[in-house]
């Protein structure tokens, strides 16, 4: 006999459905709660069902984000074999089917039956290091994304309340300049303070710079104060939501500032960390990313399928006699991979700074960047050229992590 155990997961409970054996339903299905006492009820039916078949059955469920995490964690420490598959492969399968029938109790037996139709590989634990790095690096992408609208907010606000006040200090989002705007929200605070508590207020705000420089900073705030076209704050209600939105970037600021930190640390503890780093134009937080996305390198056994994982394989298309000459990327493996590889490559191809004692121009990676040139001298579109190099990148990538080598660029 061949059992196994199909999991339909949804959240806080799962839709249960075991088979024997090929075409062979075991009793009807149930669901069970994802609690202590409901996921205990599923172990004591996992073992009925390999004492009636004399075979540990195998659980088979789809990847749901983070709903089967209670399930994953506590089977695997229970020794089962656990086997997560991507929701299109199931879609695909019940797609086929002439009926449109949408159950919990249809999902799981089809899941059971999808088990028995295709070659599926047992899932793979990940190391907690890599998991841990992961969540790290998707919560740093998280925030930045809030911040980036919270900014378009606070922009919003600002050029109805003091447009000027841009370009007084280097960086609008800076602390430095944050605190003086929260203190100083409107041209009529700034009017009516003097000068020497403007240059005092400045330089408590920016300890690191001279008192010289706050008191340049002084002048160029009055003459911003000047300039503004809002004399008069019409609207308090503006005047509030400016010091809510440059609180939230504070917070913020410190958040980000405590997730870099850790996934510094983290990471510097990771081998292929630094082996992914050696990769010339690729920084610290691209290196954290791919590292966290991939996890063990153990689990591809070519470096087409990491390709596939990334989302950057070619969709292919034939009918008949034609075959399509233009095909986009499948974009159906990692997004937060295949963006920062793309990143990557835009910054390895990207030329560095002239050296002091020369005019020449070095880019980053030179192996890449040749790379790049030919595509483009072949006529491809930039963004056919960089993904070309996105795919050239995994495979280095994969190469280098399985040799467990740093990566030599050809000078």
């Amino acid at each position: 006999m061949n059992p196994v155990i199909g999991l339909d997961v949804s959240k806080g409970e799962s839709q249960i459905q075991a088979f024997l054996d090929k075409g062979k339903p075991y009793r009807k299905s149930f669901k069970v709660s994802h609690t202590l006492e409901g996921l205990d009820y599923l172990v004591r039916f996992i073992e009925e069902v390999k004492a009636e078949t004399g075979k540990k059955p195998p659980v088979i469920l789809e990847a749901t984000g983070h709903y089967q995490s209670p399930i994953v964690h506590y089977l695997e420490e229970r020794g089962y074999l656990l086997i997560i598959i991507n929701p299109l492969i199931s879609y695909k399968a019940k797609s086929s089917s002439l009926r449109k029938v949408k159950t919990d109790a249809v999902d799981a037996y089809l899941l059971c039956e999808l088990f028995y139709k295709e070659e599926l590989e047992p899932y793979k634990k990940r190391g907690v290091q890599l998991l841990n790095l992961r969540n790290l690096t998707r919560q740093h992408e998280n925030i930045t994304g809030t911040v980036i609208q919270t900014k378009l907010q606070f922009q919003a606000i600002l050029d109805q309340v003091f447009p000027e006040y841009r370009g007084v200090f280097g960086d609008l989002y800076s602390i430095v300049s944050l605190l003086t705007l929260r203190t100083f929200p409107s041209s009529e605070d700034i009017l009516n303070a003097d000068d020497e508590t403007l240059t005092s207020t400045i330089h408590e705000f920016c300890k690191s710079r001279s008192r010289v420089w706050a008191s340049e900073k002084t002048e160029q705030l009055r003459a911003a104060a000047m300039r503004n076209p809002f004399e008069k704050t019409v609207y308090q209600s503006h005047i509030l939501s400016l010091g809510m939105f440059i609180n939230i970037l504070l917070q913020y600021k410190e958040h980000l500032s405590t997730l870099e930190s850790e996934i510094d640390a983290l990471a510097k503890e990771v081998e292929e960390y630094t082996i992914i780093k050696s990769i010339p134009g690729i920084g610290e937080k691209i290196a954290a990313t791919i590292i966290s996305e991939i996890g063990e390198i153990d689990r591809f056994d070519h470096p087409k399928k990491l390709v596939a994982f990334a989302g950057v394989d070619p969709s292919v298309f034939e009918s008949g006699k034609f075959t399509a000459t233009k095909n986009r990327i499948t974009k159906r493996g990692s997004s937060r991979l295949r963006h920062a590889l793309y990143m990557g490559v835009r910054c390895a191809i990207r030329d560095c700074r002239k050296k002091k004692t020369s005019d020449e121009i070095i880019p980053r990676n030179k192996k890449l960047r040749e790379f790049y040139d030919k595509k483009r001298d072949e006529g491809k579109p930039f963004k056919v050229a960089v993904i070309a190099c996105v795919n050239k990148l995994l495979h280095w990538i994969f190469a280098l992590l399985k040799s467990n080598t740093l990566f030599q660029d050809v000078v």
